[in-house]
């Protein structure tokens, strides 16, 4: 037979740790906020390169004469790829303000030798409709879930997904926030594609929870829910293995484009998985055994 691990018996102790992170995470966001991209934070967004090989200090040098009011970063390099002229290196520049299309032409005329890959402005009002959306977006998300888990197991299911939901919600946005990782649009997909996930993997113990309260109606509710953990536990770690390689090669090396969207998914697997088993199985223990009795 083999051994169980038991993973139920120290949940408080996971409930703790999780408490701890939800905690540094809500303190981060409210004190250090978000790195917003134009997305969210509103202003101009260029791209460019050049062919020769420049630092950030000469491309700040360049600009200043520009405009003085911008924040600038490096992106990932693209030496050695053709077009019409050789790329040595490429820059995104993020203007505060935002450009019409006479500033947009002037800006561009005073780039001189560097050639603009992509321009994207984004107004305030924008800025502000796009986060008022995003907000909704995850608010209708999640509330469809609680219905769907409501509807398909009980209403303690749901609850008990919803909270591991938020716990990974909460903490991947505490970390962009701890880090300052980029904050745009690929960010929300990345939010919603992680809940996916980490739901999937909830609802499968779940139903093996729900399958073995039927076969085993005497057995204690802590044992129920271990041996249902332990039982779909190989296919959870393998699912999570593959899914993590994936996002932390994007991660590694789809460059900065990629980048806010692959930390998000490669945190959020690990969140995920850790909480379908420390998380979303053990808050049920308190909630059926309240019923059982």
């Amino acid at each position: 037979m083999r051994r169980e691990i038991d993973f139920t018996s120290k949940r408080k102790m996971f409930l703790i740790i999780s408490a701890v992170l939800i905690i540094v995470s809500v303190i981060s966001m409210f004190t250090k906020g978000f790195n917003f991209g134009v997305d969210f934070a509103g202003g101009t967004d260029i791209v460019f390169s050049s062919k020769e090989e420049l630092t950030v200090a000469e491309i700040r040098e360049k600009l200043t004469a520009v405009d003085e009011d911008f924040e600038l970063a490096r992106i990932s390099k693209m030496s050695g790829i053709q077009s019409d002229e050789e790329i040595a290196s490429s820059f995104s520049v993020i203007v505060q303000d935002f450009f019409d299309a006479d500033q947009k032409e002037a800006f561009i005329n005073n780039l001189l030798d560097l050639k603009v890959q992509s321009f994207n402005a984004v107004s305030g009002f924008a800025a502000e409709e796009l986060k008022e959306k995003s907000t909704w977006i995850a608010i209708i998300a999640l509330s469809i879930i609680l219905i769907y888990i409501t509807i398909r197991f009980k209403f303690s299911f749901g609850l008990g997904a919803i909270l591991a939901l938020a716990h990974d919600a909460i903490i991947t946005l505490g970390l962009y926030s701890l880090f300052s990782i980029p904050f745009d649009v690929s960010v929300i997909a990345a939010i919603l594609t992680l809940l996916g996930y980490s739901l999937n993997d909830t609802i499968v113990v779940y139903d093996r929870i729900r399958e073995n309260m039927k076969r085993f109606r005497k057995d204690d509710i802590e044992k129920t829910i271990n041996g249902s953990i332990n039982q779909v536990l190989g296919r959870t770690i393998n699912t999570s293995l593959t899914t993590f390689i994936v996002v932390f090669t994007m991660l590694l090396f789809g460059g900065s484009g990629l980048q806010p969207f692959a930390f998000g998914m490669t945190v959020g697997v690990i969140v995920g998985t850790y909480s379908s088993i420390y998380l979303a199985s053990p808050i049920l223990i308190g909630m059926l055994g309240r019923k059982k009795r």
